[in-house]
């Protein structure tokens, strides 16, 4: 390409007098134009807080000081010419000038994949793609464009990442959520989507957001979390896992309770590998997220209004189209309004073993708040009916919980064994209990059982499910290791 890039390079940097309104519409390039990049893996030793960094060229900070750089240096309207060997041969000496600049002492294999890495994140979501390549990283939260922070192991920090500007950072929200056929404006400041490897993204820009957009992304687990690998992390009791496990083949239709953060979904996910792959599943959601391995899954997914208020496809409506489709079980990302009264109705009629989650502190929230999920549905229905609902078609309850010291853990499995009056009867199966805090804030405990069987145990028997009943025994803490 030598006389190509003997005439190009008198162009690819700004030129004298050049306005920035003349590259509004090609910085977009920059940001991300390019669709099929594939995702360069974070190296172990990246980091993105806003400590000093080392001389490495895998460190967040100073790929995003180099990104700047090159964004003061560089003629953004020539980029949408150029594919990305070229660019990776124009941006080699600036990336060289700044190498030596500040002293570094790196090898041509280093440099190689620094500039690898700053294309990449030239043609993908700018200052971020870091962090979106750093496993380690569970959220990313931007608070503005000159604010952006981490979630690490269940703890937040801060970043050395930051936008050029809020124009900046508006075009790679646009991107984002253009990609999926969404948009956001003055006129509809709140959006959900997701990036192309299933991260959820929620943005809200001004007005409503007062110092700036803010975006929150709960990034894709590339490799799932397994029941097995929770019971390693310490999530739960290999006695939970084996429960939960025999439950979900035994088609009991559970909810999964807890807060924002508290791994609902990662449980979702994990508890769904135990479904049959000869069943038909269809999944709901606000944003496709779940990552269900089976071979026959149908993926529905709600459309916001459009710009004059119409169009507009909710859970609800997804839920009664899923009914025609014959599914052998429905999971819902998570129920949040009128759609839990379809839901109760698909479990209640010959969908057992249907899953979804929902926002509560503890079981008993959970039922209530279903409950008013329900009358939210404008069905003409006594609080005793909706109840009696909730009962029928719920059999266990599963609470996760986020600690104070950042752990993930279940805390609780409950059981639906019906009506008492006009009180829903449940019964604790297995529990979390806290012991104490040591000097480091982290918190100890043990998982232990109550010593209460499911009445569920005695028909599972019956159809070829065995449980341990040594696993239900109250008298000492359940084990981390595998069930004998």
């Amino acid at each position: 390409m030598g006389n190509m890039a003997n005439g190009i390079i008198g162009r690819f940097y700004k030129q004298p007098g050049e306005s920035r309104e003349d590259l509004e519409a090609a910085e977009l390039s920059l940001v991300g134009a390019v669709e099929n990049m594939p995702a360069q893996p974070a190296s172990n030793s990246a980091t993105a807080s806003g400590e000093e960094a080392s001389l490495g060229p895998d460190m967040v900070s100073e790929r995003v000081n180099l990104h700047r750089y090159l964004l003061d240096r560089i003629n953004l309207g020539i980029l949408d010419t150029l594919d990305n060997e070229e660019i990776a041969t124009e941006i080699r000496p600036l990336v060289k000038d700044y190498i030596r600049n500040n002293n570094f002492p790196l090898n041509a294999k280093e440099i190689n994949d620094l500039i690898r890495d700053i294309t990449d994140e030239m043609l993908g979501l700018g200052p971020i793609e870091p962090l979106l390549a750093d496993d380690t990283i569970a959220d990313i939260l931007i608070n503005g464009y000159n604010s952006v922070y981490v979630e690490r192991s269940g703890k937040l920090e801060g970043t050395a990442v930051r936008f050029k500007d809020e124009d900046h950072l508006l075009r790679v929200i646009n991107k984002i959520v253009s990609a999926v056929g969404r948009r956001v404006d003055e006129s509809t400041p709140m959006v959900d989507a997701r990036l192309k490897d299933g991260s959820r993204v929620n943005v809200a820009i001004r007005p409503i957001s007062v110092d700036g957009p803010l975006v929150s992304i709960r990034k894709f687990t590339r490799k799932p979390l397994t029941m097995e690998r929770l019971v390693q992390y310490g999530a739960m009791a290999d006695a939970m896992r084996v429960l939960l496990s025999a439950a979900v083949k035994g088609k009991v239709s559970m909810v999964i309770s807890g807060g924002t953060g508290s791994g609902k979904t990662t449980l979702l996910n994990a508890l769904s590998s135990q479904i049959s792959p000869k069943e038909r599943l269809i999944t709901i959601e606000d944003a496709a997220e779940l990552q269900l391995q089976q071979p026959h899954v149908g993926r529905l997914e709600t459309r916001p209004p459009t710009l004059d208020g119409r169009n507009e496809i909710r859970q609800r409506e997804l839920l009664k189209n899923a009914l025609r489709m014959r599914p052998d079980r429905i999971i819902v990302g998570e129920v949040r309004g009128d759609e839990a009264f379809d839901m109760l109705q698909a479990m209640n009629t010959g969908h057992e073993g249907s899953m979804t989650t929902i926002h509560a502190n503890t079981p008993r929230d959970a039922v209530g708040r279903l409950e008013q999920m329900v009358g939210m549905a404008g069905m003409p229905m006594s609080q005793l009916s909706i109840r009696s609902q909730i009962s029928s078609a719920i059999t266990m309850i599963v609470q996760v919980q986020r600690l104070s010291d950042g752990s993930r853990k279940i805390v609780s499995i409950s059981e639906i064994t019906g009506m008492e009056g006009e009180v829903v009867q449940m019964q604790e199966i297995m529990k979390f209990k806290k012991i104490g805090t040591d000097e480091g804030g982290r918190i100890h405990g043990e998982f232990r059982a109550t010593g209460i069987r499911p009445r569920f145990v005695e028909e599972f028997a019956e159809l070829g499910i065995e449980i341990p009943l040594t696993i239900f025994d109250p008298g000492k803490p359940l084990q981390t290791g595998p069930v004998q």
